[in-house]
C-alpha cells in the first residue's frame, strides 16, 4: 500500500468544479496502467481499458472534497466570507486552518465563527449555536493586501494534513481521495479484464453527483460502481442499530442509501466473490446521502449498480479516519470484480 500516494491525494485541494490538481496526480497514476484516458466539459477523468466486445464496467470515485469558495472580501479588514460547497455540519468547521487557493498559489488562514468567545458571551449568547452562515476566514493581512491577493470565487479547502494512526490513517478529504486510491491500487492488481473498464474520477459529486451522472451518459455503462466513503459510527454515543458499518469490518457492500437502491444480484455477486476469495466484507444500510451510483443508475434505460463504501470515523470533517485494512479489502474486492464479475448473470426477471 503507498501511503505516499493516499497523503498526496488528501492533502490535494480540490473543491467541487476545481478538481484539476487532483486530476493531475490521478492521470499521473494512471499511465501506463489503461489505454486512453480524456477529460470531459465537467471536468471527469475518463480512463479506459479497452476489451473490445466485453460488457462495461464503469467504476466512479469523486475526486471533489467538501469545502467553500470566497464570496466577500471586507475592504477594512479583509475578512473572507464564505459561499459552502456540500455538506457542512458547523460543529466540525471551528477553529481550524483553511487554505485560499488563489491565482498566485495557496495562503492559509483560519475560519472561525463570528460569535463571542466565552470570557465576555453573556448567558443568552452562549445558548447560540454556529450556523455555517456565522463564519469567516482571518488571513492575518491588512485588508489592501487580501484584496490584492484573493478574487470572489477562489476555492478554500480545510488545511488538516494526513497522519497514521493506529491502524487508521487520518485527514480531511478522505472522503472520497481514499476510494480515488482504491481505483487506482485496484486497476494495478487485476490479472485479467472481463469487462470494458471505464474508470473514472468524478467530479462535483458533493454537490449533487453531477460528473457522475455526465460521464455515465457519455460511456452508457453495462454495470456501474461507485467507491465512496460512508459512516462508520460504532463510537460512543451512537446505539448499535444506527451504527451503519463498523470500522475495520471490511468493505461495505451497500444495500441502499438515499440516493438509490442496489442492484440485488450485483450486490450478490460482490458477496459471492468477497465470501470466496476470503476477502473482508459487510451489509451497509445508509438512511440519507448518497453515491455517484444514483446518478449513473438513472442514465439512459437504466443501469446496473452498486457502491462499495470504505467505513470512515468522523466523516466530513477533517480528521476523517479510515482503516488500513478495510482500504485493503476495498482494492482486493475491486481487483476482483474487475477480473471475474462479468460472469455473474444480472438479469432480473
Amino acid at each position: 500500500m503507498s501511503v505516499a500516494l493516499i497523503k498526496e491525494l488528501v492533502e490535494t485541494p480540490g473543491v467541487p468544479g476545481r478538481e484539476e490538481r487532483l486530476r493531475a496526480v490521478v492521470r499521473r497514476e494512471l499511465t501506463g496502467l489503461v489505454d486512453e484516458m480524456r477529460v470531459d466539459a465537467l471536468g471527469n477523468l475518463i480512463a479506459v481499458k479497452r476489451n473490445p466486445g466485453a460488457p462495461k464496467l464503469m467504476i466512479a470515485a469523486h475526486m471533489d472534497e467538501i469545502g467553500f469558495i470566497v464570496s466577500h472580501i471586507d475592504k477594512e479588514k479583509g475578512w473572507l466570507r464564505l459561499q459552502p460547497l456540500g455538506g457542512h455540519d458547523p460543529r466540525h468547521m471551528v477553529a481550524q486552518r483553511v487554505l485560499v487557493s488563489t491565482a498566485e498559489g495557496d495562503l492559509p488562514g483560519i475560519l472561525f465563527p463570528g460569535l463571542k468567545p466565552p470570557h465576555i458571551a453573556s448567558d443568552e449568547d452562549r445558548k447560540k449555536q454556529p450556523q455555517v452562515s456565522d463564519f469567516f476566514v482571518d488571513m492575518g493581512l491588512p485588508g489592501a493586501v487580501v484584496r490584492e491577493r484573493v478574487a470572489i470565487g477562489d476555492p478554500v479547502t480545510l488545511l488538516r494534513g494526513f497522519s497514521m494512526i493506529g491502524d487508521g490513517y487520518s485527514a480531511k478529504a478522505m472522503d472520497d481521495r481514499i476510494c480515488v486510491y482504491i481505483l487506482i491500487e485496484a486497476l494495478r492488481r487485476a490479472q485479467r479484464f472481463g469487462w470494458e473498464v471505464y474508470a473514472v474520477a468524478t467530479s462535483q459529486e458533493e454537490v449533487g453527483l453531477r460528473g457522475a451522472l455526465t460521464s455515465a451518459y457519455g460511456i452508457h455503462p453495462d454495470v456501474g460502481i461507485a467507491l465512496d466513503t460512508t459512516l462508520a459510527v460504532d463510537i460512543p454515543g451512537v446505539a448499535e442499530h444506527e451504527m451503519v458499518t463498523r470500522w475495520g469490518g471490511g468493505a461495505a457492500i451497500k444495500i441502499l442509501d438515499g440516493s438509490f437502491i442496489a442492484h440485488p444480484k450485483l450486490t450478490a455477486a460482490l458477496r459471492d466473490i468477497a465470501t470466496r476469495r476470503g476477502i473482508a466484507w459487510q451489509h451497509e444500510i445508509l438512511p440519507r446521502g448518497g453515491t455517484d451510483a444514483g446518478a449513473i443508475q438513472r442514465v439512459h434505460a437504466g443501469v446496473a449498480v452498486a457502491t462499495l463504501s470504505t467505513p470512515t470515523r468522523y466523516i466530513h470533517s477533517s480528521v476523517e479516519m479510515v482503516h488500513k485494512d478495510d482500504v485493503e479489502a476495498g482494492i482486493a474486492l475491486v481487483a476482483a470484480f474487475i477480473e471475474e464479475g462479468h460472469m455473474a448473470d444480472l438479469a432480473l426477471t
